[in-house]
């Protein structure tokens, strides 16, 4: 069996497995450390042994010997739980599965943990990735984010908190907790805040993941809905979004061909039935507006005024900083970049948005359908300076390197601003 499937089965099968040992045992730190280790010896010994029967029985009975060894240095007189965790383990009743994974992503998501930390314990106890390839993902020290799920774990022990599930009228605001964080490391991974590249796939993939798991989890919830499909109508542009040296292509200028219809078409139909039948809430908008850039055959078929339309409910529901960029580049292609600059004006005066590179990339955008291309130049070169994005730089320099005449022929808005996916 491959490295990839194997590391595969270990990542659907961790977080059933840790859910299994808190329920038993409580110490979710504990328990956490345990599974991390079986983890560890299963990458080691599976793909020279071969993978057993039944993957989730032997990494919870390893989980649960580990836990034993643990708990015994940390607390001798716990010799009662001891003998219970000596014990062969039995895989938790199929019923409990959902709400045991539900559980696991609301815990990660504590309102004790700081938001960087609820992101690192999400990706390690239930996406089942290991502290370096966190750390390689968001390009910190493995040490940092070491440091960083070990008080987590602390801070959860402290809070006393049990493995269960919220009481209802703390569910919710959970919930909602954890979809930010899911939209973090998605956002993270399809426009990446720093360094060489400019996607981050393992970070999508998994954001796209749990989302789905959080979907079936909870498939009447409009928002989960709005959140998966807003992440599969934005991720099927991937392919088209850098050319073959890895420079990045805005929406506009991308080859539709290549974008993933068969992610275009379950986003499209997921977020037309959730509209249909939920509330309505900001995950569906930014969903609607993916789709209406979607289903566009190319560029000139985009339906900016339905755009604009959306932008403006989207303000009331969740205002912030790349809501109102993308609103502003929504008004210059329905009513004239004037009005829209009219508009950034008196947006910068936002302190979210002062010195903020996308801020002048919109006014290069902006000057440039205006006809003012010395100002644009010095507004692309000045967004430059400020984005530690190295795709971004280079894009945004070769803007303001562009002859007069290739910006007249093909002016598009900057990217990741009509792509909502760039806080």
């Amino acid at each position: 069996m491959g490295e990839g499937t194997v590391e595969d089965l270990l990542r659907e099968h961790a977080p059933h497995v840790l859910a299994a040992l808190a329920r038993r045992h409580g110490s979710f730190d504990i328990c956490e450390d345990a599974v991390q280790e079986a983890l560890y010896a299963a990458a080691v010994q599976w793909p020279v042994e071969g993978v057993p029967d039944n993957p989730r029985g032997w990494l919870t009975t390893v989980s649960s010997r580990r836990w034993t060894e643990l708990w015994r240095s940390e607390n001798a007189r716990r010799r009662r739980e001891q003998a219970a965790a000596a014990l062969d383990p039995v895989d938790p009743p199929e019923i409990c599965v959902a709400d045991d994974s539900l559980t696991l992503l609301l815990l990660c998501c504590h309102p004790s943990l700081a938001r960087n930390a609820q992101v690192a314990l999400t990706l390690r106890a239930v996406g089942g990735l290991t502290t370096a390839e966190i750390a390689r993902a968001f390009l910190a020290p493995e040490a940092t984010v070491a440091q960083r799920i070990s008080r987590a774990k602390q801070k959860i022990r402290a809070s006393g908190a049990e493995f269960a599930l919220p009481p209802p009228q703390e569910r919710q605001e959970r919930i909602t907790a954890v979809m930010e964080v899911l939209y973090l490391i998605f956002n993270e991974g399809y426009t990446a805040s720093s360094g060489p590249h400019l996607h981050r796939v393992e970070l999508t993939t998994e954001a796209i993941r749990l989302t789905r798991q959080l979907y079936q989890l909870l498939p009447d919830d409009g928002e989960v809905a709005g959140l998966l499909a807003l992440m599969l109508l934005t991720d099927a542009r991937r392919p088209a979004r850098t050319g073959p040296d890895g420079a990045l292509i805005p929406l506009a200028e991308q080859d539709r061909g290549r974008w993933e219809q068969k992610a275009i078409s379950e986003g499209v139909e997921l977020i037309t039935k959730t509209l249909a039948s939920a509330p309505l809430g900001p995950y569906q908008l930014q969903a609607a507006i993916a789709a209406v850039h979607d289903e566009a055959a190319w560029a000139g078929d985009t339906d900016w005024q339905e755009i604009l339309g959306l932008y403006d409910l989207l303000r009331t529901f969740a205002p912030g900083p790349m809501v109102t960029l993308g609103r502003i580049v929504a008004i210059a292609m329905v009513r004239g970049p004037e009005e829209a600059m009219a508009e950034l004006r008196e947006a910068e005066q936002e302190p979210a948005l002062a010195g903020h590179h996308r801020l002048h990339a919109v006014w290069a955008h902006l000057l440039d359908l205006s006809g003012d291309r010395a100002a644009a130049r010095d507004r692309y070169e000045l967004a430059a300076r400020h984005t530690l994005s190295l795709p971004e730089q280079r894009y945004l320099n070769a803007r303001a390197a562009a002859p007069d005449y290739a910006v007249i022929r093909r002016i598009s808005p900057p990217p990741a601003v009509t792509e909502l996916f760039a806080t």
